[in-house]
């Protein structure tokens, strides 16, 4: 259960947040590679197929996917170094470094380097996914649905037996659900007319909420 209310600035961050990993996504997807990237499940099912019908090519390129992703996440650690959300922390720094990651990560692609573009933007999911994963006892992820579809899920059978449901955890998670899907219906509508530059559209969503934060935090001080 929750033991406090969560703040407004909880709900419109992660809200912002998950809308930016769906358009990833959706690119990812919608790309030549139809790789995902703010999600690593299909990814090492793709690195298992290919390395069951000995395709190194692609092998390789999930891999490195695969450990930019994990890089991303390491360098969340080195930046914010705890894992629970809370007022004051670096996210400042941590969301203007995915914002330059998405940014190279766009140029790439225009010039051609595929892979290094799917690189940095697997990286700069990596790095959002691993800022915040927790407040209040819930597990919070903004780059993903499968464990908040399975809270929900859980939550409608408790539902079902008369059983308590914490109903302010599943606000925040229907919140990360709906940013999550219109994420990836702008990502789709962008992609028609601008191709890979659709990741500038996140790359300046993430910066503007990183400078924000960083005023709002000098401000408090």
């Amino acid at each position: 259960m929750f033991t406090k209310p969560t703040p407004p600035w909880i709900t419109v961050g992660a809200l912002c947040l998950a809308c930016g990993a769906g358009c990833i996504n959706a690119v990812g997807f919608l790309g030549a590679q139809h790789q995902a990237l703010s999600h690593m499940s299909g990814t090492v099912t793709n690195l298992g197929i290919e390395l069951g019908r000995a395709d190194p090519t692609l092998a390789w390129r999930a891999l490195g996917v695969l450990g930019s992703f994990f890089l991303g996440c390491v360098a969340s650690g080195m930046i914010i170094r705890q894992s629970t959300l809370k007022l004051g922390r670096r996210y400042g720094v941590a969301l203007t470094v995915e914002a330059g990651l998405l940014f190279a990560s766009a140029w790439c692609f225009r010039h051609g380097a595929t892979a290094t573009g799917d690189h940095l933007a697997a990286m700069a999911c990596g790095l959002q996914n691993a800022m915040a994963t927790g407040y209040s006892g819930a597990v919070i992820r903004t780059t993903h649905v499968s464990g908040i579809i399975t809270d929900l899920g859980i939550a409608v059978g408790l539902f079902a037996r008369r059983q308590p449901v914490d109903w302010r955890r599943l606000q925040l998670y229907l919140v990360l659900l709906l940013g999550f899907l219109a994420g990836g219906v702008l990502g789709a509508v962008a992609f028609v007319r601008l191709g890979y530059d659709t990741l500038l559209i996140p790359a300046a969503l993430t910066g503007g909420i990183g400078l924000c934060y960083a005023a709002y935090r000098h401000f408090q001080h």
